[in-house]
C-alpha cells in the first residue's frame, strides 16, 4: 500500500453483487441436491440463523451437504458466473484520482468459493468469507471457524478499518441483499458512502446509492461524484479513458406508495 496516497477502504459482499449466481444455488445443482430454495427459505421463516448464514448451516447440518468436501467448493466458485469487469475495478481501485482504495470482499459465502471465482483478481488475503475447519481424517465440514453474515460483516469491517487506520468517513461497502443491511447502517452512521446493486426492498431505502449494471466497474460512479465531486462529463470521460461507454447512465428516484382507507369518508366530506 502507497501511504503517500490519501486510504480509502472499499469492501464488496459476493454473491450477486460480484456474481450473478448464489453459491449455494450453484454447489446445489453441483451435487445434484434440489429445493435448496426452500430449505433456504425454511429457515430464514424460523430464524435459525442469521440471514446469509443458511448454507454454512445446511453444509453442517443436512445429510445431503454433509458429503461436501473443500474440493467441491473449490470447483463451484469456477462455476460462479462473474459480473464484467471486476479485474479493471480492482485496477483501479489502486490508484483513484491520487487515492488507493484497499479491494476486500467480506461474504458469507464459503470461502474457497470466492477465492476460486475470484484468484488472480483479488489476493486470498483480501478475501473474507466463511471459514470452515475441516476433520483431517475425513475432509468433512467438522465446525465452523468464521462466519461474516449480518453483525459478523460489521465485525470484520471494523477490523479491517482500525489495522488500516482508515478514517471513518473513508469506507466504501457495496451489497445486494438483507445480509448486508447491518454493515450498510453501520457504515451510513460513520459518514462512510454505502452502494446497493439491487432494488432490495430493504436495502435500497438504506444505501446512499443504488446502482443497477451488470459492470462491476459501475460502482466508481457514485464514488467519483461523492468522493471527488466529478460531475457526470468528467465522469464519461475517465470511463472512455478506459475503454468504456457509459451507454445508459438513467438517475431515477422512484417513491413506491400503497394507499388505503381506514374509515369510510363519505362522498359530501371529499368535495
Amino acid at each position: 500500500m502507497n501511504f503517500s496516497a490519501k486510504q480509502y477502504l472499499f469492501v464488496s459482499d459476493f454473491d450477486q453483487t460480484l456474481s450473478f449466481n448464489d453459491s449455494g444455488r450453484v454447489l446445489s445443482q453441483l451435487l445434484g441436491i434440489y429445493n435448496f430454495d426452500e430449505r433456504v427459505s425454511g429457515l430464514s421463516d424460523i430464524h435459525l440463523v442469521q440471514q446469509g448464514g443458511e448454507l454454512s448451516y445446511l453444509l453442517q447440518h443436512d445429510p445431503e451437504f454433509r458429503k461436501v468436501r473443500k474440493e467441491h467448493l473449490w470447483e463451484v466458485g469456477k462455476q460462479i458466473r462473474l459480473k464484467e469487469n471486476i479485474p479493471l475495478l480492482s485496477e483501479l481501485l489502486q490508484n483513484l484520482e491520487g487515492s488507493e482504495f484497499a479491494f476486500h470482499v467480506v461474504s458469507a459465502a464459503p470461502e474457497e468459493v470466492i477465492q476460486s471465482a475470484l484468484e488472480g483478481i483479488v489476493p486470498a488475503s483480501h478475501i473474507h468469507g466463511t471459514r470452515f475447519r475441516y476433520a483431517p481424517s475425513t475432509g468433512e465440514i467438522e465446525s465452523i471457524v468464521r462466519l461474516p453474515a449480518g453483525y459478523g460483516k460489521v465485525a470484520v469491517v471494523d477490523q479491517l478499518r482500525a489495522d488500516m487506520r482508515i478514517p471513518h468517513d473513508r469506507v466504501v461497502y457495496v451489497g445486494d441483499g438483507s445480509s448486508d443491511v447491518h454493515v450498510m447502517l453501520h457504515v451510513n452512521r460513520l459518514d462512510g458512502l454505502t452502494i446497493a446493486v439491487s432494488q432490495n426492498e430493504y436495502l435500497s431505502p438504506i444505501a446512499r446509492r443504488t446502482i443497477l449494471s451488470d459492470d462491476a466497474s459501475s460502482v466508481l460512479v457514485p464514488i467519483l461524484e461523492e468522493f471527488f465531486g466529478w460531475n457526470s462529463t468528467k465522469v464519461r470521460a475517465f470511463f472512455e479513458s478506459h475503454g468504456l461507454a457509459l451507454q445508459e447512465w438513467e438517475k431515477v428516484q422512484t417513491d413506491t406508495i400503497k394507499l388505503c382507507a381506514t374509515v369510510e369518508v363519505p362522498a359530501s366530506q371529499l368535495q
